[in-house]
C-alpha cells in the first residue's frame, strides 16, 4: 500500500524510487562480483577504470562479458554473475524506465485534459467559474485582443467544460483557452493561474444558484485579500464581477463596497445579464449570430427614425410578462427615453406598461425599490382578467408626497395591466394600440417560459405585424428559428384594398418580417467600450469646469491640447471617482445615441446618416437638448435612490440656508431634482454644456 501511494503521487517521486531501485541492484551486482571469485577489480585497475563501471556495464549490456577475460575456472561464476545482473537491468531499464515514461506521458495528458496543468505567467484573462454567458465573454476578448491567452477557472469537469466551449468558441481560437481546475473562492489557485499577472479578471460562476451573489462578492474580498497579503508589483487592471440579482446589482451601483479594489488601483466592474441584454437592443441595437459571430444583426429603433419637438407620437414600450427581463428592461428604457416633445405637451411621456396576470406583486415591488420616482409621478394600475373588461387604467398617487414643491414633472411613466396576454381583453387592448398612430409602439415578450415566448410572438393579432410593430421574443439559447423566420418574410409584397370605389395599393412585408430574438445566454457578454470611455470623458469634463460660471473647458482649448494628454487626465480622475458618479457619467453616455436620432431628425436626417454628427448645435438645439438631458437626468438620480427635498430640507426654499442645504446631496438628497424652468441659471447652463458637448465626445471616441 506504501508503494502505491508513494508512486501514484508526483512523477518525481516515481524517479526518486527508481533511483533508489538502481542503487540497490548496483549494490548487488557489485556483491555478485565480488564473491564470485573473478579478480575483476585487478582487471578494471589494468584498464584504468573505475570499480563501479563493471557492475553498471554488466547491469545494461550483457555482452560486456564477451570482451573481458578473467583467467582459467571462473566462467560459470561469471555466467552466474552475468545472468543475475542482467535480469536486473532488464528489469530496470527494458521494464520500469519504459513503464515509467509511457505512464508520465500518460499522466501528463491527464492532467491537461483535467485542467491541472497550469501554462499562462502573465498577461492574461481569467474566467472565474462556468454557465451559458461564458463563451460570449471569450468571444468578447478575442473581439478586442485576436491574440489573448484565457484561462478558465472551474471547479467542473475540464473535459465537459471544453466541450460546451466547442459548440460557441471557433475551433482555431481553442488553443489559447486553458482551462483550470479550481474553485473561486479558494486563493490558493490564484497562484496556479498567476491571477496577480492577469490583464483583467472575470468572476461569473454559475448564475442558476441562489447563492450565487453572495459567493461572487466573497470572490472579490479573497482577490483583494490575496493581492494586499502578498504585496505583489503587479495586479490586475479590471475586475467584472456578474451579479445575477437585480437589487444586489442596484446596490453595487451606488455603494462604495470594494473601495479596497479602488486603493489597489483595479478598477470594479458590476456586470447583470438582464442588464447587458437592454443595453443591447436599446443603445448598441445590435447583436452577433451565433453561427456567423462577425455578422452585427441591427436591432429597430424603438423611437422610429427619431423624435423632434413637433412630433406627435408617444414611445410606448410594452412588457408582457412580469420578470427579471421586464423590470431591467424598463429600467433601462426610463434611463434613456427621453425626448423634447414631452416639453411641448406633457401628454407624450414615453409610457412603460407591464402586462401579467400576477402584476400586483411586481407593481409594489417595483413601486418599494422605486419610492423616490413614485413620491414625484403618478403610475397607472387596471384590472382586465375579465375577458370583456375595458381599458380604464386608475391613476395611483398614494405614493405622490405632498410635502414636495412640485410633482408631476418626469418625462416617463409607468403602467401596470393585471391580465392574461391571451385574453380577448387583453387581445383587443394590443390591438387598439398597435392601430393608434399617435405611438411608437414596441412589444416585448419577457415571460420566464422560453416556449409561451415564441408561441405568443407568433400569435399576436393581426395589427400587430400589420402595422409592422417590432416584436423582441426572449430566447434562451438559440437565435434560429426568430432570426430565421424573420429572414423568410423580410421581402416586400403588394397590398390592395377597395376604397371609395378605387382600388389602392400599398407595399408591405409578411407577417413575421418585424420578429426579433434576445436574451440568449451565450450571446450575452458585450463590453460598451465606446460608452465607456464616453463616460470618462463625460467626468474630465466636470473635473476641469469652472463652477463659478458653469462652463467647461473651451472646446477651442480642448482642441489645443493633445489628446494624450486628456485621455491620461481623464483616466486618472476616473479611478478616484465614486461609483455613483461613475454610473451616472455611464448614463449619460448612453443616453448618447437617442439624442443624436432626435439631432438627426430635427436636421432631416435619415437616422444612420452620421454626416453631421461632429458639427457643433445651433443655439435652438443647445436649448432642447439641455431640457431633454436635464429630464433625463432626473429620472436618472430618482432611479439610482436619490430623492427630492422636502419643503424644510430645499434649499431653493431656502436660499439664505442654500450653502448649507446643498451638503444634502451626501446623503442622496438633490435638489435639482425639479423641473428645467425653476432651475438656477448655473444649473441650466450646466445642461446646456452637456449637450453642445456632445460632438467632441464623439469625435473623441472615433479618433
Amino acid at each position: 500500500m506504501f508503494l502505491d501511494r508513494a508512486m501514484s503521487r508526483s512523477f518525481g517521486r516515481q524517479i526518486l524510487i527508481l533511483l533508489v531501485l538502481f542503487v540497490v541492484l548496483l549494490l548487488i551486482s557489485f556483491l555478485l562480483l565480488s564473491f564470485s571469485g573473478v579478480e575483476w577489480e585487478a582487471y578494471c585497475q589494468y584498464r584504468g577504470i573505475p570499480v563501479w563501471t563493471l557492475p553498471i556495464f554488466l547491469l545494461i549490456d550483457t555482452s560486456a562479458y564477451s570482451y573481458v577475460y578473467f583467467g582459467e575456472g571462473t566462467y560459470g561464476w561469471l555466467l552466474v554473475a552475468s545472468g543475475i545482473s542482467y535480469l536486473f537491468g532488464l528489469i530496470i531499464f527494458n521494464g520500469i524506465i519504459i513503464g515509467l515514461i509511457t505512464n508520465a506521458i500518460d499522466h501528463r495528458v491527464e492532467k491537461h485534459r483535467n485542467g491541472l496543468l497550469h501554462y499562462v505567467k502573465r498577461g492574461h484573462y481569467i474566467i472565474m467559474g462556468y454557465d451559458d454567458m461564458v463563451p460570449s465573454i471569450i468571444t468578447e476578448i478575442f473581439a478586442r485582443t485576436p491574440d489573448a491567452d484565457v484561462v478558465l477557472l472551474s471547479a467542473l469537469d475540464a473535459k465537459k467544460v471544453h466541450e460546451m466551449l466547442l459548440r460557441s468558441v471557433a475551433r482555431d481560437k481553442m488553443d489559447q483557452i486553458f482551462i483550470a481546475y479550481g474553485h473561486r473562492m479558494v486563493k490558493e489557485y490564484y497562484r496556479d493561474i498567476h491571477l496577480e499577472t492577469a490583464e483583467g479578471v472575470y468572476i461569473v460562476g454559475n448564475r442558476t444558484r441562489p447563492e450565487h451573489d453572495a459567493i461572487n462578492v466573497e470572490c472579490v474580498d479573497n482577490i483583494c485579500m490575496y493581492l494586499s497579503e502578498n504585496n505583489f508589483k503587479q495586479k490586475p487592471k479590471r475586475v467584472v464581477c456578474v451579479f445575477e440579482d437585480f437589487d444586489t446589482y442596484a446596490a453595487f451601483k451606488t455603494t462604495e463596497i470594494f473601495s479596497q479594489l479602488r486603493a489597489l488601483d483595479i478598477e470594479f466592474v458590476p456586470y447583470n445579464f438582464y442588464d447587458d441584454w437592454a443595453n443591447q437592443v436599446l443603445v448598441r441595437r445590435s447583436y452577433k449570430e451565433k453561427n456567423n459571430l462577425a455578422l452585427e444583426i441591427p436591432y429597430p429603433s424603438v423611437y422610429g427614425k427619431g423624435v423632434t419637438a413637433e412630433d406627435p407620437k408617444r414611445v410606448h414600450l410594452v412588457f408582457i410578462g412580469a420578470t427579471n427581463f421586464s423590470v431591467s428592461f424598463a429600467m433601462q428604457a426610463a434611463h434613456l427615453l427621453h425626448f423634447p416633445n414631452f416639453n411641448r405637451d406633457e401628454a407624450l411621456r414615453t409610457r412603460i406598461t407591464f402586462i401579467d396576470k400576477r402584476v400586483d406583486e411586481e407593481m409594489r415591488i417595483f413601486a418599494t425599490r422605486n419610492r423616490h420616482f413614485f413620491e414625484i409621478q403618478p403610475y397607472y394600475y387596471d384590472d382586465m382578467t375579465a375577458d370583456d373588461a375595458a381599458y380604464r387604467p386608475e391613476r395611483v398617487d398614494k405614493l405622490v408626497s405632498q410635502e414636495l414643491p412640485h410633482q408631476g414633472f418626469l418625462d416617463v411613466e409607468f403602467e401596470f395591466i393585471k391580465g392574461d396576454v391571451y385574453s380577448p381583453s387583453v387581445q383587443h387592448l394590443v390591438s387598439t394600440w398597435a392601430q393608434d398612430e399617435g405611438r411608437y409602439l414596441s412589444i416585448f415578450m419577457t415571460m420566464s417560459d422560453q416556449r409561451k415566448n415564441f408561441i405568443t410572438g407568433m400569435n399576436m393579432p393581426d395589427e400587430v405585424y400589420d402595422h409592422a410593430v417590432p416584436l423582441f421574443i426572449r430566447q434562451d439559447r438559440a437565435d434560429d428559428f426568430v432570426t430565421n423566420l424573420r429572414a423568410a418574410d423580410d421581402k416586400e409584397y403588394a397590398y390592395c384594398q377597395v376604397q371609395e370605389g378605387g382600388l389602392v395599393q400599398q407595399s408591405r412585408r409578411h407577417r413575421y418580417a418585424n420578429i426579433y430574438p434576445f436574451g440568449m445566454n451565450d450571446m450575452a457578454y458585450r463590453s460598451a467600450e465606446t460608452s465607456l470611455r464616453q463616460a470618462k470623458l463625460l467626468n474630465y469634463l466636470y473635473e476641469t469646469a469652472d463652477y463659478s460660471t458653469s462652463h467647461f473647458t473651451s472646446l477651442q482649448a480642448l482642441e489645443a491640447m493633445p489628446a494624450d494628454t486628456i485621455w491620461a487626465d481623464a483616466e486618472n480622475y476616473w479611478r478616484e471617482l465614486t461609483v455613483a458618479k461613475k454610473w451616472s457619467n455611464l448614463y449619460c453616455a448612453y443616453s448618447i445615441s437617442c439624442k443624436m436620432a432626435t439631432l438627426r431628425a430635427v436636421r432631416g436626417l435619415e437616422p444612420d446618416d452620421r454626416s453631421q454628427d461632429l458639427l457643433p448645435l445651433q443655439a435652438h438645439e443647445v436649448e432642447m437638448m439641455a431640457r431633454v438631458e436635464h429630464n433625463r437626468w432626473n429620472v436618472e438620480k430618482l432611479l439610482m435612490g436619490f430623492r427630492k427635498p422636502r419643503r424644510a430640507e430645499d434649499c431653493y426654499e431656502h436660499a439664505q440656508f442654500g450653502q448649507e442645504l446643498q451638503h444634502d446631496k451626501n446623503l442622496y438628497i438633490h435638489a435639482d431634482i425639479r423641473p428645467f424652468d425653476t432651475l438656477t441659471p448655473n444649473a441650466q447652463q450646466l445642461d446646456r454644456e452637456i449637450s453642445q458637448y456632445i460632438p467632441w465626445l464623439l469625435r473623441m471616441t472615433t479618433l
